[in-house]
């Protein structure tokens, strides 16, 4: 028991350090859904971090390889000295999480080493599903759910964050040789990937940012019936989150054609008032305009 204990905490810890948005609404849980939820994001942080952070493609892909072995028997039942991993199976165990949940979130992020670019909105939502849908289904069963239709419901969701991610960083994700956005979306809005590239950041851009936030917008419309297909433990923190992207949606519409030349900051106050409101009164969906 002691040593679970210490896994978890070592999660916990990772948590502490990541300064994500996850954290304050991951409070919001009793013990047992809290520390499952941390062991989830310790994971994913784990995963993300062996790509991001390596030297060179070559050996974020040789990191990723032996971390899914890792994972993998563990699940299966290997003793395992990593306790991140040791805490994610608890929790696997512990909330009955699909084992594909957790496979799908370490093949998503294998994508980012084998592709750089997206040509279609179709496969960009498939990046999605798998780096965060994945987590979100994950999750769902952690926190506890009414009706089955609420693991449907839940893809949405996770579309929906990843996209305003997506937003959120492109400048970032472009200094790491990635776009993400889709090449069909640049052409629809009259310019190209090439043209992020070289800094053209011409007036197409702005219908392309609108094109893109729409998009993220029509997502959370879907999503937020997802507050109603939830137990009371898990419903609390979906409205933080649910509050707390929304409101980082919002700072990403108001920067407008700005988001392909700097990373989109939300001011603090604002993002913590999105998530109280949110908690309080139940989901509100960004303005969504005519994309689908």
């Amino acid at each position: 028991m002691s040593t679970l204990v210490a896994d978890h905490a070592a999660c916990a810890a990772v948590l502490r350090r990541s300064g994500s948005n996850f954290a304050l609404p991951i409070r919001l849980l009793p013990d047992a859904k809290r520390r499952g939820t941390t062991a989830l994001y310790a994971f994913c942080r784990r995963a993300d971090d062996l790509v991001d952070d390596a030297a060179d493609s070559a050996a974020a892909a040789t990191a990723l390889s032996d971390f899914e072995q890792l994972v993998v028997g563990a699940l299966a039942g290997a003793d395992v000295d990593d306790p991140i991993v040791r805490a994610l199976v608890d929790t696997v165990r512990r909330f009955a999480v699909p084992v594909e949940h957790i496979l799908a979130v370490i093949t998503g992020v294998r994508m980012d080493l084998e592709r750089r670019t997206y040509e279609t909105v179709a496969d960009l939502e498939g990046y999605c599903r798998h780096v965060a849908s994945a987590v979100g289904l994950a999750a769902t069963h952690i926190w506890g759910f009414t009706t089955r239709e609420a693991l449907a419901v839940a893809d949405d969701c996770g579309i929906a964050f990843q996209w305003t991610n997506i937003l959120r960083d492109i400048p970032e994700d472009l200094g790491r040789g990635r776009i993400y956005l889709p090449a069909e979306d640049f052409a629809r809005c009259g310019c190209a990937p090439d043209d992020l590239r070289q800094g053209r950041i011409g007036a197409p851009f702005a219908a392309l940012a609108r094109l893109e936030v729409d998009r993220a917008a029509a997502r959370y419309q879907r999503a937020a019936v997802l507050d109603r297909m939830l137990s009371t433990d898990g419903r609390l923190v979906f409205r933080a989150m649910f509050g707390i992207y929304g409101g980082l949606l919002a700072a990403v519409r108001q920067a407008g054609v700005r988001i392909f030349s700097a990373r989109v900051r939300a001011r603090k106050p604002a993002v913590l008032a999105a998530a109280a409101a949110t908690i309080l009164l139940g989901p509100r969906c960004p303005r969504a305009g005519s994309a689908t």
